[in-house]
C-alpha cells in the first residue's frame, strides 16, 4: 500500500495547489488524526481527484485527535467556501456535517453513518452529505484471532467517545457472548491513555483485538510493544499499520483504495450530482481487502500460523522482509 504524509501546520494543514490557478475550486480534506490508515485515505482521495480534475486545489487538514480543532477546521472550510468538504473518520465527518449546511460534505471511513447522525438511511445520501463507510468485518477478524489463539479471553481497546468505536465494541461483545468467550474491554479518551489501559487488562486476556479506532491506532506502537512483551497475539482491522509495525495479523480494508472510492464520490459531486442521490458506499470487492501476517511476531509470541491462513494472505512478513502475493 502506498504511503503519504502531510504534516499539520499548527492547528491547520496545507493548501496543495499543484499547477491549478488560484481561482480553481478547493476541496477541503480533514482527517481526525495522522496514522497509516487515515494517511492512506487522504492520499487516495487526492490521487483520485487529481487524476481527473487538474484544476482542483486541496486544503489538507489534521485535527490531531482533538474535537475542538475538528470544529475549527469545519468553520474554516465553511468560511472559505470550499467546493466540497471531506471528513475522514467519524469525529471529523460529524464536525463537518454539524457546521456546514450549504456546501456538500463527503464522509470517509465512517463505520456507521446512520448511528453517527450523518444520514438518515444507507440507501441514499442526505441533503448535503454522503460518503463511504468502513464497517469492518468484525466476525472475520475475531475468527482470525481464534484461529491463532483458540478460546482466547479477548481484550479490546477503544475510545468510548467515538461513535464508530462504541458500535464495534457492541459487535465484539456479542461475538464473544455467542462463542462463550470472555470479553475484556478497556476504554480511553485520548492516545496518551492507551498504554495504561492495555496494561490494566493485559494479565486478564489471552489475545487482543483492535477495531478501526482512530485514537488507539494513533498509539499503535505502545500496543504492539506491550502485546509482544506479554506474548499476547494482536489482531487488528488495519493492514496499513501492520505493514510497518510488529502486529501479528491484520485483516481489513485497503484504505488507499477506499480513499480512491471516496475521491470518485467527490468527483461526482463536483460534476453537479446531488448528495441525496448518492447512497453510502461500502467496500465489497476482494481487491479492497488485505490480510497481513507477521511470522516474526508469531514466533516471538509463540503462535503457529496455519498454512491455509498463510496461503490466503496478501502480505507475509518473515525475517524482517515483506513478501506480497
Amino acid at each position: 500500500m502506498k504511503r503519504f504524509f502531510v504534516p499539520a501546520l499548527a492547528a491547520f494543514g496545507l493548501l496543495m495547489s499543484s499547477c491549478a490557478p488560484k481561482t480553481a475550486p478547493v476541496v477541503g480534506v480533514a482527517k481526525f488524526v495522522s496514522h497509516p490508515a487515515l494517511d492512506a485515505l487522504e492520499k487516495g482521495i487526492v490521487d483520485e481527484i487529481s487524476s481527473v480534475r487538474k484544476d482542483v486545489r486541496f486544503d489538507l487538514q489534521n485535527a490531531n485527535a482533538d474535537m475542538g480543532t475538528a470544529a475549527q477546521i469545519a468553520q474554516r472550510f465553511k468560511s472559505s467556501k470550499v467546493k466540497v468538504a471531506v471528513g475522514i473518520a467519524t469525529p471529523t465527518a460529524q464536525a463537518m456535517a454539524n457546521a456546514i449546511k450549504d456546501i456538500p460534505v463527503v464522509y470517509s471511513a465512517v463505520t456507521d453513518p446512520v448511528s453517527a447522525g450523518l444520514v438518515a438511511s444507507l440507501d441514499k445520501g442526505g441533503p448535503n452529505v454522503t460518503g463511504t463507510s468502513d464497517m469492518t468485518p468484525v466476525r472475520e477478524q475475531l475468527d482470525l484471532l481464534l484461529s491463532l489463539k483458540p478460546k482466547a479471553r479477548v481484550g479490546h481497546l477503544y475510545n468510548a467517545g467515538e461513535a464508530n468505536s462504541v458500535k464495534l465494541a457492541e459487535l465484539v461483545q456479542a461475538y464473544c457472548a455467542e462463542k462463550g468467550l470472555a470479553f475484556v474491554p478497556a476504554t480511553v479518551t485520548n492516545s496518551s491513555e492507551v498504554r495504561q489501559a492495555l496494561l490494566s487488562i493485559a494479565g486478564r486476556v489471552d489475545g487482543v483485538y483492535l477495531g478501526n479506532d482512530n485514537t488507539v491506532f494513533s498509539a499503535i506502537s505502545a500496543v504492539t510493544e506491550i502485546c509482544n512483551e506479554r506474548k499476547l497475539p494482536l489482531v487488528t482491522a488495519d493492514p496499513s499499520s501492520a505493514e510497518t509495525m510488529p502486529v501479528l495479523a491484520a485483516l481489513g480494508f485497503d484504505y488507499y483504495a477506499m480513499g480512491r472510492s471516496t475521491g470518485k464520490i467527490v468527483l461526482r459531486v463536483l460534476a453537479g450530482e446531488k448528495t441525496a442521490d448518492i447512497p453510502a458506499y461500502f467496500a465489497k470487492d476482494p481487491s479492497e481487502m488485505a490480510l497481513v501476517l507477521n511470522k516474526d511476531v508469531a514466533a516471538a509470541v509463540g503462535v503457529t500460523i496455519p498454512a491455509d491462513l498463510e496461503a490466503r494472505a496478501s502480505l507475509v512478513i518473515e525475517g524482517g522482509a515483506a513478501r506480497r502475493k
